[in-house]
Formats: C-alpha cells, structure tokens, sequence
C-alpha cells in the first residue's frame, strides 16, 4: 500500500514550488534589463498610430467584398475566405496526424517508466540485461532526437524545406509535423512517466510482463490527458498552418499577408475572424470529444 506524504514531505515541496516560481521571476527581470526594454518603446510615432488606428478601426467593419476589382471569375471573399480555412484544417489534420504517429513511437521509446527500471516492474535476468546493455542507449538517443526535433521551430523548418525541395505540400506538412512530433513524444512520455502507479504494480505482482504494465497499467491512466494534450495541439497546428501562407501556400495567412500589403484591412479582420471562428469551432469540438470519450 502507498505511503501518504507526510507533512514535511508537503511543505518541502511547497517551497520547491515557491523557489521555482522566485527564480523564474528573477530571471525575467534580469532578461528585461539585459535587453535594455521600457515601456516607452511601445509608443508609436505619429504614423504608426495613424496605421494602427486605421486598421483596428476596420475590425468593426470587416470586408464582405473584395476592396478592390479582381479579375472576373474570382469567387466571392467570403467563399475565398472558407476556401482558405478548409486548406488550412487540411494542412494542420495532415501534420497531426503524421506527428501523433511518430509522437506515439518516439514518446515509446522516450518513456523512463519502461527502460530504466521504474517501479512499473520487478527485475529478472533478461530485463536487467536488456536495460543494462541497450535501455540507456535507446532513452538517451530517442530523448535526444526529439530535442532536436522540436528545438527548431516550424517555421525554420519550413524555411529549409522549402529551400530544398520548393514549394510542395509534402515540405509544408513535413515541417509542421516534425517539431510537434517532438513535443508530443516529449509529453507522452512524462505523462505516462507520472501516471499513478497502483495499477502497474499490481499487474506486475500478479506476474505480468513490464510491457503489460506499461500498456496496460499504464498507459490507460495517462491515456486522458494525452487525448487532451493531443487536441489542444491540433489548435496550435492550426495556427500554424495559417502562418505558413506566408511562405506562399494557399492558407488563410496568404490571404491575411496579400491583403495587408495592400492595405485592405476590411479584407484583412475578414481572414482574421475566420481563422478567430475556425479555431473556436475547434475548441468546442475537441472539448465535446474529450467528454464523450471520457464518460
């Protein structure tokens, strides 16, 4: 049976939060001095404040014609508008979908619970091998690929892809994918890492392999957070999708950018509180999922 915590063991832990949060805070004050940052270079000059009120002004009146004659045949700007929102859900499914995948596999291979000797299991010959002999290789060599995955963003990603392979949709997916894969293996691991341990154990002292208690004590308990987490990325793929428009492919934020520089605001908020809608519109559907999932 589990030991409670006692009250020095609660209050020890309480301050290692307070320090965490102290040194944090101190860090930021120190960035702020380093980069020499007031608040007076958040003042505008004369024509910045003229742009900005300008186009802040326009959120109130978003466009639903197109500020200026396009060519015959063009579709009507708000059917552009869901034009480029569907091509940016497509974007976003297509690099999640490819993330989660490789997330799943890597936070596998990334997960102390199952190579290094936690208390998921109880030690016999073959495992004590195996986790001598290759588990530090395969936990430090998967922990180490997915920080580099997810140390370069996905923009730098796109960046490079498109240098190298132009502009083609697999380079756009490929780029979006590959630093959330990384963040998503990283999460997968800690939460099964952090998942109660009762059930794990008890499948182990009734004489299940450390593969069933990892899949089946484990995994199950962290398996809720993990839907949610994986969700919540989507909305972040999402927006991510949106700005690779500005590299050239056909999502809201090439619209956004077009319409910016030419200085048609009304058309601008028009992209914006589509992509606003879309990722609420995902928000209510992840959280309906999540609760009909969990029931």
């Amino acid at each position: 049976m589990a030991r409670e915590p006692g009250l020095a063991e609660i209050t020890a832990s309480g301050w290692r939060r307070r320090w965490v949060l102290i040194g944090i805070l101190t860090g930021g004050v120190w960035a702020a001095f380093e980069l020499d940052l007031t608040l007076a270079q958040l003042v505008p000059n004369q024509g910045g404040l003229e742009i900005a009120g300008e186009f802040l002004s326009s959120a109130w009146s978003p466009a639903v014609r197109y500020q200026s004659p396009v060519p015959r045949g063009t579709a009507p700007l708000l059917i552009k508008a869901l034009e480029a929102a569907w091509q940016t859900v497509l974007f976003a499914a297509a690099s999640m979908g490819l993330a989660t995948i490789a997330g799943i596999l890597l936070g596998f291979g990334a997960s102390s619970a199952l190579w290094m000797g936690s208390r998921a299991g109880g030690p016999q010959p073959v495992s004590r091998s195996m986790r001598r002999l290759l588990a530090p290789a395969i936990y430090g060599g998967t922990r180490l690929l997915i920080t580099l995955m997810r140390s370069v963003h996905e923009l730098l990603w796109a960046v490079l892809f498109l240098a190298a392979f132009g502009l083609s949709r697999v380079s756009a997916v490929v780029a979006l994918a590959l630093p959330c894969a990384g963040i998503l293996a990283k999460i997968f691991s800690e939460l099964v890492d952090e998942a109660p341990r009762d059930s794990a154990d008890a499948i182990r002292a009734a004489g299940g392999s450390r593969l069933h208690a990892y899949f089946f004590g484990l995994v199950p308990r962290a398996l809720p957070d993990i839907l949610a987490y994986t969700l919540y990325r989507f909305e972040c793929a999402l927006r991510s999708s949106a700005i690779l428009g500005f590299f050239g492919y056909p999502t809201l934020g090439f619209f956004i950018a077009a319409s910016f520089e030419n200085l048609h605001y009304g058309e601008v908020w028009t992209y914006l509180y589509t992509l606003f809608f879309l990722v609420a519109a995902v928000d209510w559907w992840s959280g309906r999922l999540r609760r009909s999932l969990l029931q």
